[in-house]
């Protein structure tokens, strides 16, 4: 991380991309080891996958007691004030009203400063077992504006656009585009698991995807996490089978979010429509999913 009497001017980030029917030991295990490997690497934030602690597989999840999930996701928070680090991790809550597919971003203190619920429900489990948030993320990371969308929320680039407008010049993604093998291929083929969010926004865009396969082998997972310029041109790409760990500097004058700056003020009769939406999405922005 580099700074000058302005502030931040750029910024470290590694993208962990990790298997995704795993048990929660398994997960915990595998999340502090790459914390680790971040921080080593000297990387300032570390982002792991959807529900990166608990794991996207459903008959995993629905086994877990609430007690073990908070015991996992404070021993990352331990983990991110040992190092120093910041870490953006993700678990399935469950609450009175279905399961939450919840983001916790975590500070190099251990706290978590801010939590996003993924808005658009995806597959068959997630739609029967999860309900959908009801705010757009804006957050801070050293002083930078940041948002989160989660997997399929990526398809709906109103929900990192307008958070562009406010500010936001980084996007993170956590994601499990895990599918049966064939709409698995097509997405790596097409390109339509995770689409560069840059050429839209001119803001840079971070991907943590996942790998593996189910225990009974019916479905998999596309791979591919990224970290990609404002351009939409890759700084770092990971494989599509195997876990890993991805790591760029973001310059970030180049993320002058132009394109949705553009927006805001043209057509001009939208201006203050878009306006209303930011001062929305700026009072919610600190409201903790429940």
């Amino acid at each position: 991380m580099a700074r000058t009497e302005a502030g931040i001017t750029s910024l470290q980030v590694s993208c962990v991309q990790m298997h995704w029917a795993k048990p929660i030991a398994f997960n915990l295990e595998r999340t502090l080891h790459h914390i680790e490997g971040a921080a080593a690497a000297g990387s300032r934030v570390v982002l792991f996958p959807e529900a990166s602690l608990t794991g996207y597989h459903f008959p995993n999840v629905l086994a877990l007691t609430p007690k073990s999930v908070q015991a996992a996701l404070d021993r990352t928070r331990e983990a991110a004030a040992r190092l120093g680090i910041w870490v953006i991790a993700g678990t399935l809550r469950q609450t009175p009203r279905r399961y939450l597919n919840l983001a916790h971003v975590i500070a190099p203190d251990g706290a978590i400063t801010h939590e996003y619920a993924k808005v658009h429900m995806a597959g068959l489990d997630e739609k029967k077992h999860c309900r959908g948030g009801d705010k757009l993320s804006l957050f801070k990371i050293d002083g930078v504006a940041c948002t989160l969308a989660i997997c399929r929320d990526g398809r709906h680039p109103e929900l990192y656009r307008i958070p562009a407008m406010a500010g936001a010049q980084i996007l993170f993604h956590p994601s499990c585009s895990s599918d049966e093998v064939e709409a698995v291929a097509w997405k790596r083929v097409s390109g339509r698991a995770q689409q560069p969010a840059g050429p839209s926004t001119r803001m840079f865009h971070c991907v943590a995807n996942t790998v593996g396969q189910t225990p009974d082998g019916k479905q998999t997972s596309s791979g591919g996490s990224f970290i990609r310029e404002p351009n939409g041109l890759p700084l770092a790409e990971a494989g599509f089978y195997q876990e890993e760990m991805v790591t760029a500097v973001l310059d970030l004058s180049r993320a002058d979010r132009a394109y949705a700056l553009d927006s805001l003020e043209r057509p001009a009769f939208l201006k203050k429509h878009w306006k209303a939406m930011i001062d929305d999405v700026r009072k919610r922005a600190d409201i903790m999913p429940k």
